[in-house]
Order: C-alpha cells, then sequence, then structure tokens
C-alpha cells in the first residue's frame, strides 16, 4: 500500500494537487476501526465479497462517527444486502471509482433500501468537490451502470476472438484506435446523436435504428469454457509480446496522463477548456 501511494502521488502531482497537499500527511492505521476514528468519510475497498465485508463493517462502524458517510467501492455487489444489520444503514452508499481510482474521474453513487437520501447528496457533493465526476444510479441493478456497459462490449469482444474472426490484438485496437477515442470525450448515446447529422437522434434512430437492431440479433453469447478461456490468454499473451502487467499498466497510466491532461488543458483553437 505505501508503495502504491508512492506512485499515486507522483501522478497526482502532474495532475494538479492543492497548495498544503504533503503525503506526509498520510496516515496508516494498525486496523479499521482506528483508521475510521474521527473521519468525516469513509472509503471501503476490501475484496468483492459480501461475507468479507459485513464482517468489516462492524469494525468501521465502532471507529467512525454515527454521522459519517460510508461509502463501498464495490464492483457489483449491492448496498441493500452490504448494509444489512448495520448499527447505522443509513449512511451506506455506493461509492464506486474505476481503476487506477487516483486517475478516472468517474464514481458511481447509489444508496441501498435503508439509505437516507441526503447520504447519497452529501456523497455526490463530495466526490464533486475532490474532481472527480460522480453519476447517481437511480436503483440497484448487478454491476451498476459502468461494468455492465464493460461486460456488454467485452462479450462481444470474447465472441469474436472465440470464434475466430479477429485476435484479441485487432479487436483492441478497433476499440482504442476507433469508437473508443470518441468515448474519451461523449458516451454513446451522444456520439450516435451526431452520427445522426443535423436531424440528431431521430435521424439517427431512423435510418440506422433497422441495422443497429439486426446486429443486436446477431451478436455472441460466448460462455467461458476452458477451449474460450485457453484463446483469450494465447491471444492477449500474443497481443502482449513478453511485456508484464507492471509495465502495461504504467503505460496504461502514462498515456491517461496524457489524456486528462488534453481533455482538461486547452482546446485546438488554444483556449482554456472547461474542467
Amino acid at each position: 500500500m505505501r508503495g502504491f501511494g508512492e506512485t499515486a502521488w507522483s501522478a497526482l502531482e502532474t495532475l494538479g494537487l492543492s497548495t498544503d497537499a504533503d503525503p506526509t500527511r498520510l496516515i496508516y492505521a494498525a486496523g479499521p476501526a482506528a483508521a475510521c476514528e474521527g473521519a468525516d468519510f469513509v472509503q471501503e475497498s476490501a475484496p468483492e465479497r459480501l461475507e468479507v465485508k459485513r464482517e468489516l463493517y462492524p469494525e468501521i462502524e465502532a471507529g467512525a462517527p454515527p454521522e459519517t458517510v460510508l461509502a463501498s467501492s464495490t464492483s457489483g455487489l449491492l448496498i441493500s444486502d452490504i448494509q444489512q444489520g448495520a448499527k447505522h444503514p443509513e449512511r451506506f452508499v455506493l461509492g464506486h471509482p474505476f481503476n487506477p481510482p487516483h486517475l478516472i474521474p468517474l464514481v458511481e453513487v447509489l444508496g441501498g433500501r435503508e439509505t437516507a437520501p441526503e447520504a447519497i447528496d452529501w456523497a455526490l457533493a463530495f466526490y464533486a468537490a475532490i474532481g472527480k465526476a460522480p453519476i447517481r444510479i437511480a436503483r440497484e441493478v448487478p454491476g451498476h451502470v459502468a461494468n455492465r456497459l464493460q461486460a456488454a462490449m467485452w462479450r462481444e469482444a470474447v465472441h469474436l476472438v472465440a470464434e475466430g474472426i479477429a485476435t484479441a490484438e485487432d479487436v483492441d485496437t478497433a476499440i482504442s484506435q476507433g469508437p473508443g477515442l470518441r468515448w474519451a470525450l461523449m458516451g454513446p448515446h451522444r456520439t450516435f446523436h451526431l452520427a445522426g447529422g443535423p436531424g440528431g437522434m431521430e435521424n439517427f434512430l431512423e435510418h440506422l435504428g433497422p441495422a443497429t437492431e439486426s446486429w443486436w440479433a446477431d451478436l455472441g453469447t460466448p460462455q467461458l469454457t476452458p477451449e474460450v478461456k485457453r484463446k483469450l490468454i494465447e491471444s492477449v499473451e500474443a497481443e502482449n509480446a513478453g511485456r508484464c502487467v507492471a509495465e502495461l499498466a504504467a503505460e496504461r497510466d502514462r498515456r491517461l496522463l496524457a489524456l486528462l491532461a488534453a481533455l482538461h488543458g486547452t482546446d485546438t483553437d488554444g483556449e482554456a477548456g472547461d474542467d
């Protein structure tokens, strides 16, 4: 954890920190209760297992003040299940960032059955105040929003590799050098709104909706059988050409920093862009 903190701090300095930011102010506590004493906000990032989180939260609640908002970074578990049996379930929220969390702006925010609306509002305001891009999810579904979108696209990516239609490298290139560039600027709905020309989404649905529906009907539904797993592993290993995970992660972070700088720096006219 200390090593990650040192690496992340360098990247955060590149993005920009407040004038009083100092890595020596980071505190590494002996346990959950001690870490949460006097905290105004708690971000829990325990392993993605319900039993682990339920065992952890009594310790967190033993240290955190009753009014402290507790946010879980679960990728797909439901907050209603996590908050069950808690002393103060009204302050539990989903606060799901994306890896690497110190660089990616998105945070998904959602309340469970017993969450107080003001806890959700507080979490949204908190994440926005520290420079994140929080979204409010209206109701609970497994995987929330962004992971469901990722899973939907990866399902077809797996299908294309499993059926021998394209290699993992070509599938990745098709996204990173194609629609992925547009997705860094705007989401799929607005992208297709622009694809409709002056008529916008209405024109897109009228002219390209039928074709899109026919593609939906032809999408694959692969199963992660041993054979499919082997194909994926071999194809990704070929794409990586011997580079280890640490090397790939470092490359990803360098490119992310450059992309974020471009998005929040200057536009093509040399004028400052909006944050």
